[in-house]
């Protein structure tokens, strides 16, 4: 444990420069006394190591020294080999980057490690989008991008779900979030948190005013509300129902975003039962292909839902093709 916090010190000071002593305790989860402890150590290994006191002083290492030591453990050189969401890579134009990072890294790790990590990028691959759903299109997050590490505010073009036409936006960006494959833009619209999609900016201008975050808000802090938002919804419908074990792993790829219990299974019955959760009645008319191979048993309300949408259906079915008034053509 002592050699890695070593490699530690060494690599942080490399990074970041000259660093007080509490802030190095802080990220190695150490008291300073041990970090003071570690530093002679180091010097006397031969780093050129020093510490300064005062109000501006910290531990730091001469100018001009570095190390080519990586401190990577074997774990750590193949978790760097696992290329996960590459399609994130090429939207944001590191594709031919990440590719020549690697090399460089490669070069660098440990003889022993290479051949691990060398047949880990072949033989694992991380595939970022959903299974039963349409490819994500391919957007342009440049300006995005421009805006979020310049600190400058957007003014983008954005059509809402369900809506006509777009509405044009000046926002204030935290950052970009990649989520299976789907681009959003986090952002405050009038101080107030919001998610964009990317694939439905029509147009998005980087404006020469600073960005004005709330103080203290990262992005993760502003995800994390958002993301909450999203899935927990409140006045949301309960769903108990029941699926044949012929279709069940269909069931899960189609519907597994929507369970809010992990089912019991006995491995024994025909049938598994399920908890769902659902923001709206009529979002529970996402069951309704899977016909007689799901039934609902609670609530009553969601039961009359999908009966009266395989009325309607069966009624469309009754009718000879093409009738009525509005004929397909060819």
């Amino acid at each position: 444990m002592k050699s890695d916090r070593l490699l530690s010190i060494l690599l942080l000071l490399q990074t970041r420069g000259r660093v007080p002593a509490p802030e190095l305790a802080a990220a190695l989860e150490v008291s300073v006394r041990t970090i003071y402890r570690d530093i002679e150590a180091l010097s006397g290994a031969g780093v050129p190591v020093y510490a300064e006191r005062g109000r501006h002083g910290g531990i730091a290492l001469l100018p001009g020294y570095r190390t080519d030591v990586t401190g990577l453990t074997a774990d750590e050189s193949r978790a760097l080999f696992i290329l996960a969401a590459q399609g994130a890579h090429a939207a944001l134009g590191l594709d031919s980057a990440i590719g020549s990072a690697l090399r460089k890294v490669m070069v660098a790790l440990p003889a022993p490690h290479r051949p691990a990590a060398e047949l880990t990028s072949r033989r694992i691959l991380v595939e970022s989008s959903r299974w039963m759903g349409p490819p994500p299109r391919e957007v342009d997050v440049s300006a995005l991008q421009d805006a979020v590490f310049a600190d400058r505010r957007l003014r983008i073009r954005y059509r809402h779900s369900g809506a006509d036409a777009p509405r044009t936006y000046t926002v204030d960006p935290y950052g970009l979030v990649c989520k299976a494959g789907v681009w959003y833009l986090v952002a405050d619209r009038r101080g107030v948190p919001r998610l964009f999609r990317a694939d439905r900016m029509h147009a998005a201008t980087v404006t020469e005013a600073p960005v004005r975050r709330r103080d203290g808000v990262e992005l993760a802090d502003a995800w994390a509300v958002l993301k909450r938002q999203v899935e927990v919804r409140p006045g949301g419908i309960d769903v108990t129902a029941r699926v044949r074990r012929a279709r069940f792993d269909l069931f899960l790829r189609m519907c597994g975003n929507s369970l809010t219990e992990h089912p019991e299974d006995d491995g024994a019955s025909e049938w598994i039962t399920v908890r769902l959760g659902y923001g709206v009645l009529g979002a529970a008319r996402s069951l309704a292909p899977f016909a007689d191979h799901l039934e609902v048993l609670e609530p009553p309300e969601v039961r009359e839902e999908l009966a009266r949408c395989a009325a309607a259906i069966t009624a469309l079915y009754a009718q000879a093709p093409h009738a009525g008034t509005d004929r397909a053509r060819p």
